[in-house]
């Protein structure tokens, strides 16, 4: 059978330039994974875990059994999934993706990404990225959540709303701040783009977003666009610290 262009251009490309794993650059049989080392080492999220917000358990547990946060308050998403633990293993790989210009590993992410919330994935209308303040992406080039988004929606055939939502002031970085210093400083932080009105109102959305740490940027979010109309909206991140704090 003959090779199409495809393949023969990614044969020779790998000849040229070996693949390397996507965290410690060790030579692998192909581009855009990991090696077997690295791939034990990440924690790819699995039941048991919060019906709601996805925090993993550590013992086994019911089916739709929610977690204590959810439980003392509901979130205004439906539900969020991630597709790994957000850990001294996945932390190089994330940043890398994030902060280091490494937007190749785009492909192999997101594929990862709709494996934990396939049957969520197939049910909704669109995918919308978190935003960036327009001066953080300026800085940074792309925003990865957009990347992701994009790449979802072409493997499940979804459509995405890259500016949906916008960022109406640039918060401050939110790496030491605690669960309700978060929540302050994203609140009113959001906005509908007027012109998705129509393409919001009773539709179940999906956020994407890279990493969540205590939810309080997507449950923003998530609040602003059922403020705006939406019938649900449910939450599919890259990766997740274990439980939110």
């Amino acid at each position: 059978m003959a090779l199409s262009l495809k393949n023969v251009t990614s044969r020779v490309l790998d000849l040229l330039l070996p693949p390397l794993c996507l965290i410690c650059d060790e030579p692998v049989g192909s581009a855009a994974t990991l090696c077997p080392v690295c791939w034990k080492k990440i924690q790819f999220i699995a039941p048991p875990l919060c019906q709601c917000c996805g925090a993993p358990f550590d013992i086994p547990v019911e089916a739709g059994t929610l977690c204590g946060a959810c439980l003392t308050q509901a979130p205004h998403f439906q539900s969020a999934r991630a597709a790994m633990l957000y850990d001294e293993a996945s932390r190089k790989l994330i940043l890398g993706f994030k902060h280091g210009d490494r937007t190749y590993m785009t492909q192999a992410l997101a594929v990862w990404m709709q494996r934990a919330d396939s049957a969520v994935i197939a049910q909704a209308d669109a995918l919308i990225p978190v935003p960036l303040h327009r001066w953080r992406l300026f800085k940074r080039r792309y925003n990865q959540s957009a990347l992701l988004a994009q790449q979802i929606g072409g493997l499940a055939g979804k459509p995405v709303f890259p500016d949906a939502l916008r960022r109406t002031r640039d918060t401050p970085s939110q790496g030491h701040m605690k669960r309700k210093e978060r929540q302050e400083n994203v609140r009113g932080a959001f906005m509908t783009a007027p012109r998705y009105k129509n393409l919001i109102e009773e539709k179940t959305l999906i956020l994407i977003d890279d990493v969540m740490t205590t939810g309080a940027t997507v449950e923003e979010c998530a609040r602003v666009l059922l403020a705006a109309g939406a019938k649900q909206v449910h939450v599919l991140t890259l990766s997740r610290v274990k439980s939110v704090v």
